[in-house]
């Protein structure tokens, strides 16, 4: 016989956004979960009716999900952002209701590496005007402009999983690599720490940006910036569209300063490809733009798919908060479970509590527990300075007088109970 639980899989709903790769609809499936693809970004009116209806929801880069669509949503258990970046959510507000946000923070982070290093060779072999040049009837065949990367160096601006992986590579090429970072980073090969950005922007023949988009990075490479770049250096932009001033980056290409530039992310981007785009950069020579693919290999969107689809599951089904970005994370063991050919009433229970992180809440918790006679076996708690995150393992009980007692307290968020 099937296992009653405390609440059916098959009435889980999941709406997966913007052509999620279908290893996650597989794996949602495969749990018993019903699942929705959509193609399109969901603009915020189609988003709120959604999540009037949605247990999960899954997003890219281009569905806004805002305090608006979290504070009602209240069947909404978690949020899925199947890529590296989570500024589209409101992330506030979603730990404000006690729903985890997830991502996948090293998915893509091969697949951007490698297009940068493609973009660096492209750039200094001018291979983007030489085909255009082709493609129009034109054999230009010179050596004019054209260089080696080996023996260049590279600055590298965020020594994070991408930047470090940049790193590797380029040193495989035989290029010096130098890398700035807000926080201390341990060197990889013979990589070397800038003091500051100026010094990386002086000594750079390539400067590549893998940051994230953040108060500190927004406009980070200005006009003052790509002054001290050096002459006929190179600037590539695979981070956010945020970082770079785009029009103080077109007037250093026009005036010859920048021999080059690569840019994968724009301040403004159409919503879906029937939209035109502009930008200041189009139509300048050796200038390699990109419809923000960095991480969009195949091999990037399934696993990307993987990973977030497995943090939405273990949350669901055992409550870990592990890759969250906005709660306190708990790792869970799977919970124990009796066999089907035990008695159903003889199944341990599993409280997953979010509340205000304010003194007093276990000790309340721990006396509605006793009140009902019910026995704990294990309890794990995190916390951060707003929100914690309690779970509690506990002996079968009444599970909808507990809920109403704990649903009661004025400190509780959310409140869920498995078995």
């Amino acid at each position: 016989m099937t296992a009653a639980t405390s609440f059916p899989k098959n009435q889980i709903r999941a709406v997966l956004c913007e052509g999620i790769h279908e290893r996650a609809c597989a794996l949602l499936e495969a749990e018993g979960f019903q699942v929705e693809l959509l193609k399109h970004a969901p603009d915020a009116d189609e988003l709120h009716d959604i999540l009037a209806e949605a247990h999960l929801v899954g997003v890219r880069s281009k569905t806004l999900v805002t305090a608006d669509h979290l504070t009602q949503a209240r069947r909404l258990l978690a949020t899925g952002c199947f890529c590296i970046g989570t500024n589209q959510v409101d992330l506030d507000a979603a730990s404000s209701v006690g729903t985890p946000v997830f991502n996948a923070p090293f998915s893509n982070t091969r697949s951007v590496a490698e297009l940068t290093i493609a973009e660096m060779i492209a750039l200094h072999r001018r291979l983007f005007p030489r085909s255009q040049q082709l493609h129009a009837g034109d054999w230009h065949k010179s050596a004019l402009g054209s260089h080696e990367v080996r023996g260049r160096t590279l600055g590298i601006v965020g020594y994070g999983h991408i930047g470090t992986q940049v790193s590797i590579l380029a040193e495989a090429l035989g290029m010096r690599v130098v890398y700035f970072d807000v926080e201390s980073k341990l060197p990889l090969g013979n990589a070397r720490p800038a003091l500051s950005l100026n010094e990386l922007l002086a000594t750079s023949h390539i400067v590549t940006l893998h940051v994230p988009a953040t108060e500190a990075t927004d406009g980070l490479i200005g006009e003052t910036e790509l002054r001290a770049m050096q002459p006929g250096s190179f600037l590539i932009n695979n981070a956010r569209g945020s970082v770079v001033d785009v029009a103080a980056l077109a007037s250093a290409l026009r005036s010859g300063h920048l021999a080059g530039a690569a840019v994968d992310v724009f301040p403004i981007e159409p919503s879906s490809s029937s939209e035109p785009f502009e930008s200041e950069l189009c139509g300048l020579d050796n200038v390699i733009l990109s419809p923000h693919i960095g991480g969009s290999t195949v091999e990037a969107q399934a696993s990307i798919a993987e990973d977030v689809a497995q943090k939405l599951i273990r949350f669901i089904n055992v409550g870990s908060t592990t890759g969250a970005v906005n709660v306190p994370r708990v790792e869970l063991p799977a919970q124990p479970r009796a066999t089907d050919l035990d008695d159903e009433a003889e199944r341990p229970h599993r409280i997953l509590h979010f509340h205000r992180n304010v003194p007093g809440v276990l000790s309340k918790l721990h006396r509605a527990i006793a009140d009902l006679g019910v026995n704990v076996t294990s309890e794990y708690l995190q916390t951060n300075e707003q929100l914690g995150y309690v779970v509690f393992d506990v002996s079968p009980t009444d599970a909808d007088e507990l809920l109403r007692q704990i649903r009661s307290m004025p400190e509780t968020i959310r409140t869920r109970i498995l078995w």
